[in-house]
């Protein structure tokens, strides 16, 4: 669904990449920028979505679910928060494009426009699926 909800986000053109971001590592704890940089911006933006469609979010929790593993440590217990520039640029973007609002208390939550197309996506996925069997 992420991908099918990206693949539209970068149609619409409402969202996109900084230049720059080739160059950007998704937190302090990775050694390389991503692999498939060109669309991982808007995989991450259809990410958040899915993520503020449950409930609202806030930046600091959205980077405790982005992070990774802190490599100073060998047990897994020790957890490193992503990046929260990455994060925070794509949610005002979301916020311009109108799929996203940002709320007093919890951070940020979902519009209808927002809850609309990652409904519409669903329903895409669902009737392809079964239109195979």
């Amino acid at each position: 669904m992420i991908s099918a909800v990206a693949e539209k986000l970068k149609a619409e053109e409402t969202i996109k990449a900084p230049k720059e971001a080739m160059f950007w590592k998704t937190g302090w704890f990775k050694e390389y920028p991503p692999v498939d940089y060109q669309n991982f911006w808007y995989i991450r933006a259809a990410s958040i979505l899915r993520k503020l469609y449950r409930k609202p979010i806030g930046v600091n929790r959205l980077k405790k679910e982005y992070g990774g593993r802190d490599p100073g440590y060998v047990h897994l217990k020790h957890s490193a928060k992503g990046s929260g520039s990455i994060i925070r640029r794509i949610l005002q973007q979301l916020e311009k494009a109108g799929y996203v609002q940002k709320t007093e208390k919890n951070g940020r939550h979902i519009t209808n426009k927002g809850r609309s197309l990652l409904d519409a996506s669903a329903a895409e996925i669902l009737k392809a699926e079964s239109s195979k069997s």
